[in-house]
C-alpha cells in the first residue's frame, strides 16, 4: 500500500459489512485530517477508489464502493486485516507526521486556532466568496495576498473561503500582487490625509488610521483611513477594508463606554464630488448619535436629500 488513504479505505469499508458510500468514505480519511468532505470524495473516485478498483480489490456502482469477496472473509480474517491496516496507518503518520497532508495546505504554517476564530467570527461563519454557511461546507482561512507574493500572516490578510472556493480561486483571481507592498506605500504630498501631522491619532493599525473630524457634526465624531493614498472606497483592497472595520468595531465599543449617552452611530462615506466628495482621499465617518439630536433623525442617511428621510410621510 503506497499511500495511507488505501488503508484507511479497506478498513472502513471492513467496518461496515464491506459497502460504504463515497460519503462514508470521505468522512472515514477526514477523521484523521480534518478537512472538507468534498475534497475526499474527490480522492475517493479519482485516487485511492481508482487504485483499489485497478487491483481488484473493490468495485465501484455510482457512489457506492464494495469490498470484493467480503462475504467469504472470516470475523478473525476482518479483524486481522483491520488490525494491519491500522498498523500501517500509525507507521505513516509515525514516519511523515503532518507533513502527510501538507497538500491540503496553501501554507505550512498552520493559523492559530485563536486567529481562525477571529475570522470566521468576522465573516459571520460564512463564506466571503459564494457566502455559504459553515453549517453547510467547511471553512478554510486563506490569505487574501498570497504568502508566495508577499502576504502577511496578519488578521487584516485573512478571509474565511469555503473550500471549493479556496481551491478555484487560484484559477480565477487573476490580480497582480506583485506591486502590492509598494502600492500600500503611496502617498499624495499634496493630500491633506496623507499628510496627517496636525492630527492626533486615536486608532491605528497596520492599514488604517482614524483622528477626529476637524469640522464634527457631534461630539467624537471620527474620521478612518487607509494610510495609503485611495480616492474612494471603491478603490480599497479588501485588506484596508479589514483594517478599517476592525478600527470601527473598536472605536464603537470603547465610545459606547467612555459616554454613555451614545445610543447610536452614522458610518458614511461619500464617494465622488456629486456626493458631497470634498478631500478625495477615501475616509469613513463615524457619527455617535443620541437621544434627541435632532428632531426626526428617521431615515438616517436618507437626509441627504432634504425632505427624503421621512419615508413614511
Amino acid at each position: 500500500m503506497s499511500h495511507v488513504y488505501q488503508p484507511v479505505m479497506i478498513k472502513a469499508l471492513l467496518e461496515h459489512d464491506g459497502k460504504l458510500d463515497v460519503n462514508g468514505i470521505a468522512k472515514a480519511l477526514s477523521f484523521y485530517d480534518l478537512s472538507q468532505i468534498e475534497y475526499y470524495e474527490r480522492v475517493t473516485h479519482n485516487m485511492v477508489g481508482k487504485v483499489l478498483r485497478n487491483h481488484k480489490v473493490v468495485k465501484r456502482d455510482k457512489n457506492l464502493y464494495e469490498l470484493n469477496e467480503y462475504e467469504v472473509l472470516s470475523e478473525n480474517e476482518i479483524k486481522q486485516i483491520v488490525d494491519a491496516c491500522e498498523q500501517k496507518i500509525d507507521e505513516y503518520i509515525e514516519k511523515r507526521g503532518n507533513a502527510i497532508w501538507a497538500h491540503r495546505s496553501k501554507t505550512r504554517q498552520a493559523v492559530s486556532g485563536t486567529i481562525r476564530y477571529e475570522v470566521l467570527k468576522r465573516a459571520k461563519y460564512r463564506c466571503e466568496l459564494c457566502g455559504i454557511s459553515a453549517e453547510e461546507k467547511a471553512l478554510e482561512v486563506d490569505h487574501i495576498v498570497p504568502k508566495n507574493l508577499g502576504g502577511e500572516d496578519s488578521i487584516n490578510n485573512y478571509q474565511a473561503l469555503c473550500y471549493t472556493c479556496n481551491a478555484q480561486k487560484r484559477d480565477l483571481d487573476d490580480t497582480d500582487f506583485r506591486d502590492l507592498s509598494q502600492l500600500y506605500d503611496n502617498r499624495d504630498h499634496d493630500c491633506i490625509f496623507c499628510n496627517l501631522s496636525n492630527h492626533k491619532l486615536l486608532y491605528e493599525n497596520n492599514l488604517s488610521v482614524a483622528f477626529y473630524d476637524s469640522y464634527p457634526v457631534s461630539n467624537f465624531h471620527m474620521l478612518v483611513i487607509p494610510k495609503r493614498h485611495a480616492n474612494d472606497y471603491f478603490e480599497l483592497f479588501q485588506p484596508e477594508i479589514n483594517s478599517i472595520n476592525e478600527i470601527i468595531f473598536k472605536a464603537k465599543s470603547e465610545l459606547s463606554k467612555k459616554d454613555t449617552s451614545i445610543k447610536g452611530f452614522n458610518i458614511g462615506v461619500n464617494n465622488g464630488i456629486v456626493a458631497g466628495q470634498t478631500v478625495h482621499h477615501c475616509h469613513i465617518h463615524m457619527i455617535p448619535r443620541r437621544d434627541k439630536d435632532v428632531s426626526d433623525p428617521t431615515g438616517g442617511v436618507r437626509n441627504v436629500f432634504p425632505g427624503k428621510g421621512n419615508y413614511r410621510k
